[in-house]
């Protein structure tokens, strides 16, 4: 056939949207496939990133629909967000404009791809009808103590003017825009997932196998528990009449207490509270003050760089040898970890060790090494002897912990404690394009939930966007409402939510009928029968953040008996990034492509294919041109050979014992082909080799000129390449087998079975030849046949010794 990419994938996109092909049964008695790639932020135009992340996930789709499964594979928009308002405040025009102009796009060219998505469930979740089931859950996290206001120092980006939650800074700068966050101190929403830390941390196990490692190494170092001793350390009298008795002590938390007899100093944290307080009273000089605030507003990032801090003129009580100890504020102590107090070692501690020898700082070892000398010219952190210990001395000091611990609580002066690195998600953002939560502020009631039934709560959309502070805090009316107890004048509440509150259950959205879309956010019929998602293909830079938070959304509607499941992944997929020059694409670099320009020079077909061949999915990919026209130029062989092909609605039987060697070899090929297409499908997903077979087979076959073999070839080959090539296999598929093939197929074992084996020669232990022997030759035979094919080796010399290794050589051994 003439090969016409253009020509044939409008026809069969066409076909597809009037057919509606890809719509999952309502038939739940059938085994089911929830097959999902991470939504898109609509940002107007796909780039190769999206393009490899939706072709994995159809190829996927497409396959198990062959295979017999009902197959949900849904699309939507990541459509809240600060870019829409960035690009709006440039562009003069309204977030929601913006945004919902570019799903459209986004859209046609989905389709433009052959993306075999669910129409019926597509969603954006900046939809009325999305945030008016979304505030409702928020309503009910609340009611549930789930859901908290307070204030506190909060990371703020200047640029994008709104708070960030802790797994949303990178490197001290703002996830979205790099710009180095600050710490601002205001009122801001929690999310309580520290109360689901250990739930979070122990269910990795029931992931591990279908997740990469490298994801749950991330998730769990995130979560970051830690067991060591909690104590207070109280301050001496001077210090306490200092502070004017409104401090009586601090608490600690180390993962170290076999050091405790090496504290030479403690620190507290810039933003600690006693730091606070002592600089409302003016109890310290204003340079000191303003080494303070300097560390104050620097990144976290920056502030585990270069050691600096300042003494605070105080001493606390070594809680075993009573001895005092100075307190000191450090830029290295940071309040959202522990208490924001460490008790400080420098002889055992690498970063304590560097701030001990800035500032001259006594250091104390305690421990020394089990084999060696200890060596004082750096910290010792290992285990050894403990000495200088008082009753620990001699004691091993890994062995000594528990023992520290138990003698503390014998005291009860401290207790075993376990800590998190995780903090409270803050989800509380100073932007207009969010889904607004659903509190007011009522001057008798305080702060009160919105009835359910006034949900949603929408946003107007007559705003002015200046880039300048919350449009919503601005509006001359949408803020001002009444309260739901009382009905009296309220202020509605202007933050909007974190976007990733949106994407934490996106999942289960589209497990709603669409007969029921309005009326419900998903049903638990819909929720049994597809959750969890089989296969979710995403980016790796969403390790901590949405699948974090996605776990945690799960736990939690489990808990308010929305699910009745604890994961909602089984398999994940990660996803290498798109490199040209070897970097990774991006405007600023000039060395984008275009998926557009690809489409319309080569097909969608093409761009899937290389896609796919390029790489194994997992890892980076680099753009190749010259690979682009050669998936381009296999296609129209591909198309071109389908002339040796019969037309036929079954697969004609063949008797495999009269074909030639090169039928046979053909046939052979094109069965290996498709069980290896059914292992990567399972286990591997390299579906670079997969094709790499199909190639195989189609040399093969090529070697050969029987049209049943060809007929054949073809039957099973469009079948394996349909969910990497959908387009052009339609179209061979309706005009040789009218369509009967695309499903799944069985492999022959007859084809695999030989009537001759090819064995290599060789004479001393150096090859010489191969040969050809039947398969049920006597192993004299054999060792005829391959004297006979090396004869001008051996001719005149002895043959001390034939060694034949079956099934693989042959080999003389002379002298001579």
């Amino acid at each position: 056939m003439n090969y016409i990419p253009s020509e044939i994938e409008t026809k069969w996109q066409k076909f597809w949207a009037e057919h509606k092909s890809f719509e999952p049964s309502e038939d739940f008695t059938k085994p089911k496939k929830y097959i999902l790639s991470m939504f898109p932020f609509p940002s107007g135009r796909l780039h190769m990133g999206h393009v490899r992340n939706y072709t994995l996930s159809d190829t996927f789709a497409r396959y198990y629909r062959q295979q017999g499964f009902n197959v949900l594979h849904p699309i939507g928009f990541d459509s809240f967000g600060m870019p829409a308002e960035n690009a709006a405040i440039k562009n003069g025009s309204h977030p929601k404009t913006w945004t919902y102009d570019n799903i459209d796009y986004m859209k046609k060219e989905f389709a433009s791809l052959g993306f075999s998505f669910s129409k019926d469930r597509e969603l954006a979740t900046s939809d009325e009808l999305y945030t008016k089931f979304e505030q409702g859950f928020i309503i009910d996290m609340y009611e549930r103590g789930l859901l908290y206001r307070k204030e506190g120092m909060l990371n703020w980006c200047p640029h994008d003017l709104t708070v960030l939650a802790n797994e949303q800074v990178v490197d001290g700068c703002c996830w979205r825009c790099d710009t180095p966050i600050v710490k601002k101190e205001m009122n801001q929403y929690y999310f309580k997932i520290t109360q689901y830390a250990d739930e979070l941390l122990e269910d990795l196990k029931k992931l591990e196998g279908g997740w990469p490692k490298q994801v749950l190494t991330m998730q769990e170092n995130w979560i970051g528990k830690s067991n060591g001793l909690a104590f207070d350390l109280f301050f001496d009298e001077e210090s306490k009449t200092t502070l004017s008795g409104e401090f009586e002590s601090f608490d600690v938390f180390t993962t170290r207490p076999d050091t405790i007899y090496g504290v030479s100093y403690t620190a507290l944290a810039p933003e600690h509270p006693i730091v606070t307080a002592m600089i409302e009273k003016a109890l310290l000089s204003d340079e000191v003050i303003d080494q303070i605030k300097a560390m104050k507003n620097s990144s976290s990032i920056d502030r585990q760089k270069e050691k600096s801090g300042v003494s605070l003129g105080l001493n606390v009580i070594h809680p075993l040898t009573h001895k005092t100890v100075p307190v000191w504020v450090a830029n290295f102590v940071l309040m959202d970890y522990g208490s924001g107090a460490v008790m400080a070692v420098p002889a055992h501690d690498d970063r304590d060790f560097d701030f001990a020898q800035k500032y001259d700082l006594p250091i104390h070892a305690v421990i020394k090494p089990l084999e060696s000398e200890l060596n004082l010219t750096k910290a010792y952190t290992d285990t050894g002897i403990m000495f200088n210990s008082q009753a620990f001395d001699g004691m091993n000091s890994k062995e000594a912990q528990a023992k520290v611990i138990e003698h503390f609580e014998s005291l009860k002066i401290g207790q075993k404690t376990t800590n998190y690195k995780l903090k409270d998600w803050g989800v509380s953002r100073q932007r207009y394009w969010g889904a607004p939560i659903p509190f007011v502020y009522c001057k008798n009631c305080g702060l009160v939930m919105e009835k359910k039934e006034n949900l949603p709560i929408a946003l107007p959309h007559d705003i002015e966007i200046t880039g300048e502070g919350n449009p919503l805090e601005k509006h001359p009316t949408w803020k001002h409402c009444k309260c739901p107890k009382c009905e009296k004048d309220a202020i509605r509440e202007t933050d909007t939510m974190d976007t990733f509150v949106e994407s934490s259950w996106y999942f289960l959205r589209f497990c709603a009928s669409p007969a029921n879309w309005e009326s419900e956010a998903f049903s638990s019929e819909q929720i049994k029968y597809w959750m969890g998602v089989d296969h979710y293909i995403g980016g790796i830079e969403h390790a901590i953040l949405h699948l974090l938070y996605a776990r945690f959304f799960t736990k939690v509607f489990r808990d308010l008996g929305y699910v009745n499941f604890d994961e909602p992944f089984e398999k994940l997929l990660t996803q290498g990034m798109v490199l040209k020059d070897g970097a990774k694409m991006s405007k600023s670099k000039g060395n984008t492509v275009d998926p557009d320009a690809i489409i319309l020079k080569y097909g969608a077909d093409t761009a899937r294919l290389f896609i796919l061949f390029a790489a194994p999915p997992t890892q980076e990919l680099e753009w190749n041109d010259s690979a682009v026209e050669g998936a381009y130029r296999f296609l129209k062989r591909f198309a071109d050979r389908a002339q040796n092909v019969n037309k036929m609605n079954t697969l004609a039987s063949i008797n495999h014992a009269s074909l030639s060697k090169e039928e046979k070899n053909a046939r052979k090929k094109v069965y290996e082909a498709l069980k290896r297409a059914q292992e990567v499908f399972v286990e591997r997903y390299t579906f670079n080799t997969m094709i790499a077979g199909v190639m195989e087979a189609m040399n093969a076959l090529n070697e050969q000129s029987n049209r049943d073999v060809w007929s054949e070839g073809y039957w099973i080959l469009t079948s394996i390449m349909e969910p990497i090539i959908p387009h052009l296999c339609w179209e061979l598929s309706s005009e040789l087998f009218n369509r009967h093939n695309l499903k799944e197929q069985v492999v022959l074992e007859e084809v695999f079975e030989v009537d001759a084996l090819v064995l290599g020669v060789s004479i001393n232990g150096k090859n010489r030849a191969t040969i050809e022997v039947g398969v049920s030759e006597s192993q004299e035979t054999v060792i005829e046949i391959a004297k006979a094919a090396v004869e001008k080796w051996i001719e005149g010399k002895e043959i001390v010794k034939s060694i034949v290794i079956p099934g693989k050589l042959v080999n003389l051994v002379i002298k001579g």
